[in-house]
């Protein structure tokens, strides 16, 4: 991809509830409380945002995972140690629910990412949308792109772990769980580790149901102890499915080397 080409969407191979989605996630997101979700991201390393996507929408989202020629790369879990299970990357261009969320997040995102930079000074400021961030990317050589689809099956998990790609790296990252707990499967839940400096990991379990999204750090956060702030590293993962078929939609905001 020429560096001058931004990713387009896919808007007409799929005519699905996928290209109603997007209206509905431009007004979900710009109604959110983003000033508690902060506030949850600072003391927790984490944050909840309940139904971003309607059912349909979760469906049409999963059904498209067998549709090769709309993913880049498909990892298998266990031939790299990450775990079992599998996911798939998308190529661009990005189906257009997957690109809404991309883009109308990350103006949301940006203004903490930066405070979280400041707070852990650290230099790196992020522009205010994410079309001027990819093009960031793109200039390091991060041109490969990220959202992505994961499948789990009975004993499938995947995992502690952090998605870096690169060094220009977002502070923060959503998941979308599109299958239905207690329905579509068992167990499989969604973890995340604080590794704190000179004391034990903490850990969080994170409840959620289909179309909930989850906002959390992907490396390192800043944390308010009695002497200042410092900074803790995280990690997540999910725990071992007991039973069914879990699918989840990844959006990460930089792209990979």
């Amino acid at each position: 991809m020429r560096l001058e080409t931004m990713p387009k969407r896919v808007t007409d191979r799929h005519a699905s509830p996928l290209d109603g989605a997007t209206a509905h996630l431009s007004q979900r997101l710009a109604g959110c409380d983003w000033q508690q979700l902060e506030g949850d991201l600072n003391r927790f390393g984490c944050a909840t945002i309940e139904a971003l996507l309607p059912p349909g929408v979760c469906q049409a989202l999963r059904q498209l995972y067998p549709d090769d020629a709309l993913f880049r790369s498909r990892i298998q879990m266990g031939r790299h140690g990450f775990g079992k299970g599998e996911y798939k990357y998308f190529d661009y261009p990005l189906p257009s629910a997957v690109a809404t969320l991309r883009e109308e997040a990350y103006p949301h995102l940006a203004p903490i990412a930066n405070r979280w930079q400041a707070a852990m000074r650290l230099d790196r400021r992020f522009p205010a949308d994410h079309a001027a961030f990819l093009k960031s990317c793109h200039a390091a050589g991060q041109k490969r792109p990220t959202p992505l689809l994961l499948q789990y099956e009975a004993g499938d998990y995947n995992c502690l772990h952090q998605d870096v790609y690169g060094e220009l790296v977002f502070p923060l990252q959503i998941a979308v769980l599109l299958s239905t707990p207690g329905k579509d499967f068992t167990g499989g839940d969604f973890v995340l580790t604080e590794q704190r400096p000179r004391m034990q990991s903490r850990a969080e379990v994170v409840p959620l149901r289909q179309g909930d999204e989850v906002v959390f750090a992907v490396r390192d956060r800043p944390a308010q102890g009695t002497k200042g702030t410092y900074r803790v590293q995280m990690r997540h993962g999910i725990s071992r499915l007991r039973s069914g078929h879990r699918h989840t939609l990844g959006i990460i905001f930089h792209d990979a080397a």
